[in-house]
């Protein structure tokens, strides 16, 4: 292990664009299979290598539905959440916004009410006995329309249901055929009710789709955002706004939405001013973890531990942590940094 993966391995870390479904390990996965025999996900750990291979964008798509297919009661959420919670505390994450999709569990059978409530006991929980402080994006998965998008809204502002850790509302799903301002008076919904905007945009289609996201959905961060830098206005504007990007290196590789990791757009978007942070988007499923979205974003930047620990601030102060919570991060970070350089 060199310094710096050393380094990165014991950084404490924010994270804020990660999926709920989308960071099942393969053992949690292989165990949801085996329970659920009908479905095509392999229940052996090693075959599901081969399965999360994506020829693109679309049939990443496909692969990752089969997965949420997997997520059938109360029970499989909650061991779910915990479980994610669990590899989190492994990488030093001090606190995550995790990207889930009520949608996807009840428009399968899950009440709405026994959902909450499951990802609600495991955020609890996580907190408690790993030290990890979650709290959720509620994400209209845009392939499923406007439904999807009504019953997402519903329960993110519903008093009755709304998950007291719910802080922003989302979009996530295909970009191509899925317009962003159609969603536009869900997304007018859950602002009024409080939320914070934060759409995926522009990670496989241009840089319109972030105009879109900004201007119809009033987005206060954007998901990926890797086509920002065909646009030196938007980049720009980013910059100037300080609107931060949540980049996923590897999810844009597996995913073909850039193709090759020596050309990400993440050195242009630096460059440019823009306030980036560093995630892990679907990292089992993309044979990652944030710990080595980190040692790329390191190379890729060429930092050394002190550009690193700026790196791991950038989503500290990107987050809707409060901000006593912010401070005991970010001093986390500085006296680890500082104790790493005055090693003996």
């Amino acid at each position: 292990m060199s310094d710096l993966t050393a380094f990165i391995a014991g950084l404490p870390k924010a994270e804020l664009h990660v999926h709920h479904v989308g960071s099942a390990s393969p053992r949690i996965v292989a165990e949801l299979a085996a329970r659920h025999p009908d479905s095509k996900v392999p229940a052996d750990p090693e075959a599901l290598a081969d399965y999360f291979t994506f020829t693109d964008f679309a049939h990443f798509i496909q692969v990752y539905l089969s997965v949420v297919d997997l997520i059938r009661d109360a029970e499989d959420v909650r061991l779910l959440t915990y479980e994610v919670a669990r590899d989190m505390a492994r990488q030093q994450v001090r606190y995550a916004e995790l990207t889930v999709t009520p949608f996807s569990s009840t428009s399968r059978g899950i009440p709405d009410a026994a959902f909450v409530e499951a990802i609600e006991h495991a955020r609890h929980s996580a907190e408690k006995e790993l030290g990890v402080v979650l709290r959720w994006s509620f994400d209209i998965p845009g392939e499923a329309g406007l439904p999807a998008a009504e019953e997402t809204t519903r329960i993110a502002t519903d008093e009755r249901l709304r998950p007291e850790g719910l802080v922003s509302f989302g979009l996530g799903g295909p970009e191509i055929g899925v317009p962003r301002p159609q969603f536009k008076p869900y997304f007018d919904r859950a602002i009024a009710s409080g939320l914070r905007s934060v759409p995926h945009a522009g990670e496989t289609t241009g840089p319109e789709t972030v105009w879109d996201a900004l201007t119809s959905l009033r987005a206060e961060r954007i998901g990926h955002g890797t086509s920002a830098v065909q646009d030196r206005r938007l980049l720009e504007h980013l910059a100037e706004r300080r609107v931060p990007l949540e980049v996923c290196p590897t999810s844009n590789i597996a995913t073909r939405a850039v193709a090759d990791l020596e050309e990400h757009p993440v050195k242009e978007m630096v460059k440019a001013g823009v306030l980036v942070t560093i995630n892990s988007d679907d990292p089992p499923m993309f044979g990652t973890d944030l710990n080595t979205e980190y040692a790329i974003a390191a190379r890729l930047l060429s930092l050394d531990p002190t550009g690193v620990a700026a790196l791991a601030r950038n989503a500290v102060d990107a987050s809707f942590l409060d901000e006593d919570g912010k401070s005991r991060i970010r001093s986390e970070i500085d006296t680890y940094l500082a104790s790493w350089q005055n090693r003996p």
